[in-house]
């Protein structure tokens, strides 16, 4: 089995659908031993041309974005290459590689986008979830994300990882429930809007 394969087989079979957004240092240290010094070769550009594919460009936008937060929690590599996942994922979407490979794995290519502290790619990962995999509660997600962008510019829950300094609201915001907040205001929203 080539390594694209096995990347899509690990985050398919043995971690599994149930636990993609789960916190688990079991899994955490198993993507770490087994891809760690992958995610390094691909932070340096060398696996670039994975992305000619559609099963290709998933694996390296897997282990560029979502490998990462998983092997490096609290740690400013968790988001270093952020943006070269986003250039995989523009490339792949603009291919229609998205779309040939299906859910429920389609939503990693979108998810860069969700994980951007740009307002750009919050619209972007919006406008994904709204017309190209409907259905999902992803957009529930991606709409918090952005509520969250416009209102602070970045993620608050990244600050001390990147060293930035918390403000005052976002240390309020943060107590108050965080990201959790956020999904529950985007929940009472959208029970308006019905």
């Amino acid at each position: 089995m080539d390594r694209i394969e096995e990347i899509l087989s690990f985050w398919t079979n043995e971690v599994g659908q149930a636990n993609w957004y789960q916190s688990s240092e079991e899994i955490d240290a198993a993507i770490r031993r087994r891809y760690a010094p992958l995610w390094q070769v691909a932070a340096q550009g060398a696996l670039a041309e994975w992305d000619r594919t559609a099963r290709g460009a998933l694996a390296l936008i897997l282990l560029l974005d979502q490998f990462p937060r998983n092997m490096f929690r609290d740690d400013p590599r968790s988001f270093a290459t952020d943006p070269a996942a986003r250039r995989h994922a523009d490339r792949a979407i603009s291919e229609g590689f998205d779309l040939q490979i299906g859910p429920p794995l389609q939503q990693f290519f979108y998810l860069p986008f969700m994980h951007s502290e740009d307002l750009v790619d919050q619209d972007r990962a919006i406008a994904c979830f709204t017309d190209r995999l409907r259905g999902t509660d992803n957009l529930r997600h991606a709409r918090a994300h952005r509520a969250v962008i416009e209102r602070f510019g970045r993620f608050p829950w990244r600050n001390a990882a990147l060293e930035r300094e918390t403000s005052k609201d976002e240390a309020a915001y943060m107590r108050e429930g965080g990201y959790r907040k956020a999904l529950q205001a985007q929940d009472e929203l959208n029970a308006v809007v019905k």
